[in-house]
């Protein structure tokens, strides 16, 4: 599950990053870290990872046999 997770998240955070850098370059660190959580667990909790877990499923139950 874990790798699921991070083959997920890695490729959601590099789009995000790529999208929405120059609009929240100039805001602190703490305010960019805010933003980008604060799309990427909405996204990541009710759309890709019930998605990708779905996808997965045969291999996601094989690991916990």
């Amino acid at each position: 599950m874990a790798l699921l997770t991070w083959g997920v998240i890695y490729p959601v955070i590099t789009a995000l990053l790529w999208v929405g850098e120059d609009r929240i370059a100039h805001f602190a660190m703490p305010v960019r870290t805010l933003i980008l959580t604060g799309l990427l667990v909405p996204l990541m909790s009710y759309v890709l990872m019930p998605a990708f877990t779905a996808m997965f499923e045969g291999w996601l139950g094989s690991e916990v046999e």
